[in-house]
């Protein structure tokens, strides 16, 4: 039933995640990567890297569950019988008008990302931690820093109406971003500011796909009532 929504949320987590969370994530994860260069510690590099990209998920399963549970009780809760039909137009336009932005036609999503000091403070502080757990710490608090991309899979995490489909949307966009982390190091050398700028466009055009599938979803729905 919302396997194309988890398609799509898996489409834009991969490139999104070579298009914008390397831009993101990328210092955090160069940061600790640099620090797994040191000696006695080279051993943990791919534990560390499992743990940091296992917290992220969790953090991103975490909110679609919450986001998935408020279009539930919308749903559940409320005696109108199609307003999942109505929550389901409404994420579809907000997330075509987000799709836009991260595409470069609009310019209000990019104001928001820039609001991540206090996860980049938290950020540091778990990193002078010792245990390396820290880096499971790590990517749950990543998890929270402000992204036009999760945004909008959250909104289609509520749109769904499911917690089950919400957990499902955010988990498979975390999936799909996690490529891009693990190669980081490797690759970032061979995939230029430019080609990571169209990536992230082309992410935004996913998103988009996103919007209009709820759209079409909600409204025919909506039509058989």
């Amino acid at each position: 039933m919302h396997e194309m929504n988890f398609v799509l949320a898996l489409t834009a987590g991969f490139l999104g995640g070579f298009g914008h969370c390397i831009g993101m994530c990328g210092p955090v994860v160069a940061s600790y990567s640099l620090h797994l260069d040191m000696p006695g510690m080279k051993a943990h590099r791919m534990l560390s890297h499992l743990l940091y990209n296992a917290g992220r998920i969790m953090t991103y399963v975490f909110i679609g569950s919450v986001m998935g549970a408020a279009g539930q009780f919308l749903s559940v809760g409320s005696r109108i019988a199609n307003l999942q039909n109505v929550v389901a137009v409404g994420a579809g336009i907000l997330m075509v008008l987000m799709g836009m932005d991260i595409a470069g036609l609009f310019n209000f999503i990019k104001p928001l990302e820039k609001k991540n000091t206090v996860v980049l403070g938290m950020a540091k502080a778990v990193l002078e931690g010792f245990s390396i757990w820290r880096y499971f710490t790590l990517g749950l608090v990543m998890g929270f820093i402000p992204c036009g991309i999760s945004y909008s899979i959250f909104i289609a995490a509520a749109a769904s109406g499911s917690i089950f489909t919400g957990i499902m949307t955010a988990f498979f966009f975390g999936l799909g971003t996690l490529p891009s982390l693990f190669a980081f190091g490797s690759l970032i050398s061979f995939i230029g500011s430019e080609i990571r700028g169209w990536l992230y466009r082309l992410s935004g055009a996913v998103v988009m796909g996103m919007g209009v599938y709820w759209l079409v979803r909600g409204i025919s729905a909506y039509a058989k009532v």
